[in-house]
């Protein structure tokens, strides 16, 4: 056992627990407080001119990367590039300006597509915004109660799981657009995925050869694209500004059919839209709060995620906590602003730090980019074709999906690859919300189902080892009359009934029982109870029960529980020798006379 693992005695118990509430009361205060402070005020400290103009060079690009990420996930989310576009520059400076990293970039993500379509397809946009300002409310709770360290205990197989079934969902969504099949006036392409397929196969008739053929050259564009020209055009522009020019220069709009931004979503306004709030159905209000959380706890995943990638690139320390208050500003400001929900973008911050980031203010300048082209450029954008930004989202979907889990997944615990594979599944044929439910509960089934059989119970003897000598069996002789036992691991609900079922196997019941809980670091209201059935149990058989060299925590709950007191405080003892001097006082007394047979417990 770690040395340092502290172990109090029950004769100071009470003393340390008074001054432990004394000494920590002020800290538990301070850690439960929490301090809005944005990154962006810490590096504006001593910013240099040089940094500035490192910023100004990763800001331009990023931002002229998102432009195409934009508008595609306005598509595929809503069937409006334009919200995408406001998510990216309305989110993208919030979380710039308020977020608990340095270099991280805020927009909408691929993460979201299935769930957002699914919300829109089901209630609408007007419900989807007020889905969008629940989730920032969500999230501004959970960076106030300081919760943004517990996203870290989400298994990664689940998150591995859906993550997979998202980037697939991303993929079924581009066939049609990546094939130029025409919808008839009203009708929509399903959101389930197998429903989806079905559509397609039907549809398969209706295809576009020159849409097919620009989504092949597009793709080659971006997956070809040297490595050395990313920083001064990326890949994505690249394809986009060759799809633009071929439908412009051949028409192929007009004379052959192939859909654009403006053929099939009109015109894209030179400028954002009014601050509007959202209409309020009462009666689906209560629909809305599963999805919002979704929504909310994939934007808090997903930004913690990118928080992480981007402390590992520049070698700095984000604020989780911080971080999610500015995603929930974000998300509320997006949907008030007619936009899409938002989160950290790895690829755009990866991009970011590449080409120089180091502050905030890069975030910044990417977003004011992307106002500039919308104020500029809008026009231009009408002509751009669906099949080259289909072409920008199945390099997202490539890239996302991290694909070698399904060749590692055989190398795996079987229990864990069971939740990754159902995970997925359940993302792709059902949703995401029910996929994380599930998948979360079969990982914590597991979790349990692991420290359970870590926890034994062990009958002492001298072969065994402790961390210090008063604990050791070795050189100790044991009174006739005492059994020792050792208990290791967690004891917790999983574990609780190793106890009963160990000491069944007693052949006869000893006057003293020494149970030995140095190897004991937790327990829970399970174990507790348990401790205090088998302690009613065995007195009734004349047996006392010692407690020898309990953990902090395991005492501090058995004290909170009443059994310290119940049991009389020096039946807890601090180690070993101290509890076979304490045995040996019981054994010196006249044995307690028992109940009549008939009045015991069975």
């Amino acid at each position: 056992m770690p040395d340092g693992m502290p172990r109090v005695g029950a004769g100071k118990f009470a003393r340390d627990r008074r001054r432990g509430v004394s000494r920590n009361r002020g800290a538990v205060v301070q850690s439960l407080t929490f301090s809005f402070r944005p990154k962006l005020l810490d590096t504006l400290k001593g910013y240099t001119r040089e940094e500035f103009f490192r910023d100004l060079n990763a800001g331009l690009t990023v931002g002229v990367v998102a432009l195409p990420l934009a508008l595609a996930f306005g598509i595929s989310s809503v069937a409006d590039p334009r919200a995408g576009l406001y998510t990216a520059i309305v989110a993208g400076f919030l979380i710039s300006l308020l977020g608990g990293t340095r270099v991280c970039i805020g927009g909408p993500t691929g993460a979201f597509i299935g769930i957002v379509y699914g919300v829109y397809a089901q209630y609408g946009m007007a419900n989807l915004t007020l889905c969008t300002i629940l989730a920032g409310l969500m999230l501004l709770a959970m960076g106030w109660a300081k919760l943004g360290g517990l996203i870290k205990y989400i298994p990664y197989p689940v998150t591995g799981g859906f993550t997979a079934g998202i980037a697939l969902i991303i993929l079924s969504s581009q066939f049609k657009d990546l094939l130029g099949i025409g919808l008839a006036e009203g009708e929509k392409v399903p959101a389930e995925f197998v429903l989806k397929m079905i559509f397609l196969a039907k549809h398969l008739g209706s295809i576009n050869v020159l849409s097919i053929g620009l989504a092949a050259v597009s793709m080659v564009i971006i997956f070809g694209w040297p490595a050395r020209w990313q920083r001064f055009l990326p890949g994505s522009i690249a394809a986009m500004i060759f799809g633009t020019l071929a439908v412009v220069i051949g028409h192929l709009d007009t004379r052959f059919g192939v859909a654009t931004v403006g053929s099939t979503f009109g015109a894209i306004p030179q400028s954002l839209p009014p601050l509007t709030l959202p209409s309020i159905n009462w009666m689906e209000l209560p629909a809305l709060f599963r999805p919002a959380f979704t929504i909310a706890m994939l934007a808090a995943i997903e930004s913690l995620l990118c928080a992480v990638v981007a402390d590992g690139m520049i070698d700095d320390r984000h604020d989780s906590n911080q971080e999610l208050v500015a995603q929930g500003i974000a998300n509320i400001g997006s949907g008030l602003l007619g936009g899409i929900p938002a989160t950290g973008a790895i690829a755009r911050t990866a991009t970011n730090v590449r080409n120089g980031a180091r502050t905030p203010v890069a975030g910044l300048i990417h977003a004011v980019v992307l106002l500039g082209i919308v104020l500029v450029a809008a026009p231009l954008a009408t002509n751009i074709p669906l099949a080259t930004l289909g072409g920008v989202l199945v390099n997202v979907a490539l890239r996302m999906g991290e694909w070698h889990n399904f060749r590692r997944v055989t190398r795996w615990p079987r229990g864990d690859a069971l939740v990754f594979l159902l995970t997925f599944a359940l993302t792709v044929l059902f949703d995401l919300t029910f996929a994380v439910e599930v998948g979360l509960l079969l990982a914590a089934a597991m979790f349990i189902h692991r420290i359970a059989s870590t926890t034994q119970l062990i009958a002492a003897d001298t072969r065994e080892t402790s961390d210090s000598a008063q604990n050791r069996m070795e050189g100790k002789e044991i009174p006739k009359g005492v059994v020792t036992f050792r208990l290791v691991g967690a004891f917790l609900f999983g574990a609780a009934d190793k106890l009963e079922t160990g000491l069944k196997r007693l052949s006869e019941r000893p006057r003293v029982l020494i149970l030995r809980m140095q190897d004991v670091l937790a327990i829970d209201a399970t174990g507790l109870n348990a401790l205090e059935e088998i302690q009613e149990k065995w007195e009734s058989y004349g047996t006392k029960i010692l407690i020898s060299g309990a953990h902090t925590q395991p005492l501090m709950a058995m004290s909170q529980a009443g059994l310290v007191e119940k049991w009389g405080a020096e039946n807890f003892c601090e180690n070993l020798d101290a509890a076979l001097h304490r045995a040996g006082e019981i054994l010196s007394q006249p044995p307690a006379s028992k109940p009549a047979a008939s009045h015991r417990k069975a």
